[in-house]
């Protein structure tokens, strides 16, 4: 169809790839997540190391204690630990800083997505303009050049008529032609 379609499906497999990669960097920081042996609970756990890199658990600073990641929630609930406060994966990184940055990450996607998409849009239907404006501009050009011809016919046939009348035709079968010296 058009040369654009191939460069935006690439952009945005590119922008899709680069979106995962960085999720996945600020969720592993380059770490493995192992899961909390069936055997062992969270609780047994005395330190954020210990704790955070199993996926089941989750530390809370305010309380210093390891608990069961709530599942059902995708987010902890204020009753267990505050959000500023909670760590899970990493100890560096608390669940409000997360949430922020997936948003600005999230957010930027999007906005890129849809400005690449209204450039894309715009761009195809401003190429098809100028060929029909030009058509266009041609066409009205022609009917212009057309009432031209038509006018000057027109003005040229009022002149014959008019030197006729008044004998001022250059033909010499007219009745009313000048006498010309010789």
């Amino acid at each position: 169809m058009s040369p654009l379609l191939p460069d935006r499906a690439s952009l945005t497999a590119s922008a899709l790839c680069a979106a995962v990669l960085l999720l996945a960097s600020l969720a592993g920081h380059g770490e493995c997540q192992s899961t909390a042996s069936p055997g062992v609970r969270c609780s047994t756990y005395k330190n954020c190391d210990g704790c955070v890199p199993h996926a089941k658990c989750l530390w809370c600073f305010a309380t210093n204690n390891c608990t069961d990641y709530p599942v059902t929630w995708l987010l902890p609930p204020a009753s267990l630990c505050p959000l500023s406060q909670a760590r899970w994966g990493v100890c560096w990184l608390n669940f409000e800083a997360l949430i922020i940055a997936l948003a600005v990450v999230a957010g930027t996607i999007l906005i890129s997505i849809m400005f690449c998409c209204c450039c894309c849009c715009c761009k195809t239907r401003r190429s098809g303009w100028p060929d029909r404006d030009e058509e266009r501009f041609v066409r009205r050009r022609e009917e212009i050049r057309q009432r031209a011809e038509e006018r000057k016919v027109e003005r040229q046939t009022r002149h014959d008529e008019i030197r006729r009348k008044y004998g001022l035709m250059g033909d010499s079968d007219h009745p009313y032609s000048k006498f010309e010296n010789e």
